[in-house]
């Protein structure tokens, strides 16, 4: 079993606990990309990270209160958390 499904398992035993976690870290996370893309101006490219981030987000959120599948909110979650890293370590670097 690799390490992906063991959390995933997890995740879907303790979902009602994960789930409260999960919009916390997707919340702060992407305020973070959204606040370290915007620090570089407010042109066509940094506009188009923020809708990036804004979307993922709001995918994980939305997928938690329609009450969907948990094996797709965790994959929601890990696509968000992944996209929000990256982003934020793209505009630190910059």
């Amino acid at each position: 079993m690799t390490t992906f499904s063991k959390l995933q398992d997890d995740f879907t035993h303790n979902i009602i606990g994960y789930s409260a976690i999960g919009i916390i870290l997707s919340t702060c996370l992407g305020s973070a990309a959204v606040m370290t893309t915007l620090m570089h101006g407010h042109d066509l490219v940094q506009m188009f990270f923020v809708m990036l981030s804004v979307v993922a987000c709001s995918m994980h959120n939305a997928s938690i209160l329609t009450v969907q599948k948990p094996e797709l909110i965790f994959k929601l979650l890990v696509f968000s958390t992944v996209l929000n890293v990256l982003i934020i370590m793209g505009g630190l670097l910059i």
